[in-house]
């Protein structure tokens, strides 16, 4: 802790945490994606200097499908895998839920199980060589039907590769319009079949997209949720159930949610007794990392050491990593010391 009580950026890289929201179509660098780009003969979308600069939600979703697009092998997957292992090493993260969406991956179009497995490789050689271990959760997108959804699903119960922890659900929620009624059958397979249920809701949605997501999903954890804060009934409804929140500060305040981090409703979810946690998004397309994150939420609202932990041990419980993990990463934030 800094002279002044704020943390510095080495204590909240100590912080023993898991991350719970991070998707790896938002973890390219701009090294890489100009690399590939070139090799391909592909144009880029905007100039370097603005190549992670955007307008909207929706202008992200078409950059995303952009860049995944140029990871066409399966050596390129394991690279991202690999590096994104290192980039939770350097932010002190000790497990991360990895959300990957398989539309955003034309390459791999029809081919859902060789991504799976090509970034498995990438995962298996990182915690060889001692990188935080990861979970993927295989997401939808918002604008498939019903019988897409249901089908993603079989395949991941045929499949049942131990890398995958969960289903998810993401994109615009708003251009989409309601998507609960679409997808509870494929959710409700899921479950049945022991996969956890992980769900966008509460972004470009109001709180009637997290009731969604609780009642008709069985969302064992929503992805942001912010605005469920919008309905009291609905933030009653999460502190009763002890359904956590992914939220990302830094992404909502880029997307225009709101206005500055001292208007975000983090704190307030909070101190209702909603389970939040601290969580990137997409950490290169917003220049953010997970100390920074922390950062941002404890000097806004004043966040003791003892809030710290709870929003910590939030993430660990929240997280899909197994029991031994779990108990390692709670074991060393018992001894953190800001």
């Amino acid at each position: 802790m800094r002279k002044d009580g704020t943390r510095s950026g080495e204590s909240l890289q100590a912080l023993p945490k898991a991350e719970v929201h991070v998707h790896l179509e938002g973890c390219f660098e701009s090294a890489t994606l100009e690399s590939w780009a070139r090799q391909a003969g592909v144009p880029m979308p905007r100039p370097h200097e603005r190549l992670f600069s955007f307008e909207s939600l929706a202008d992200m979703l078409e950059f995303l499908d952009w860049a995944c697009g140029l990871a066409s092998t399966r050596d390129r997957l394991a690279e991202l895998a690999y590096g994104f292992c290192r980039r939770l090493a350097a932010d002190g993260t000790g497990y991360a839920d990895l959300i990957i969406n398989p539309k955003h991956w034309a390459p791999w179009q029809g081919r859902t199980r060789e991504l799976i497995e090509a970034l498995d490789a990438g995962f298996t050689a990182a915690a060889q060589d001692g990188l935080p271990p990861v979970g993927l959760c295989v997401s939808l997108l918002r604008t498939q039907s019903s019988d897409e959804a249901v089908e993603l699903v079989e395949n991941l119960i045929a499949w049942r590769h131990p890398r995958v922890v969960a289903l998810s659900v993401d994109g615009n929620e708003a251009a989409a319009g309601r998507t609960g009624p679409r997808f509870a059958e494929a959710f409700r397979r899921a479950a049945a079949a022991g996969l956890r249920r992980t769900v966008h809701a509460g972004e470009s949605s109001g709180p009637e997209g997290v009731r969604d997501a609780v009642e008709l999903l069985g969302a064992d954890r929503i992805d942001h949720g912010v605005r469920a804060v919008e309905d009291d009934r609905v933030v009653a409804l999460l502190a009763e159930r002890g359904i956590p929140l992914g939220v990302c500060p830094t992404s909502n305040l880029t997307l225009k949610l709101y206005p500055s981090i001292e208007a975000h409703p983090i704190d307030r979810l909070r101190k209702a007794g909603v389970r939040v946690s601290v969580n990137t998004d997409d950490p290169s397309l917003l220049a953010t990392n997970l100390p920074a994150e922390y950062e941002l939420a404890a000097a806004a609202f004043g966040w003791s050491d003892e809030i710290m932990r709870d929003v910590a041990r939030t993430s660990i419980d929240a997280s899909f990593a197994n029991a031994d993990v779990k108990a390692h990463l709670k074991s060393a934030l018992a001894d953190w010391q800001s």
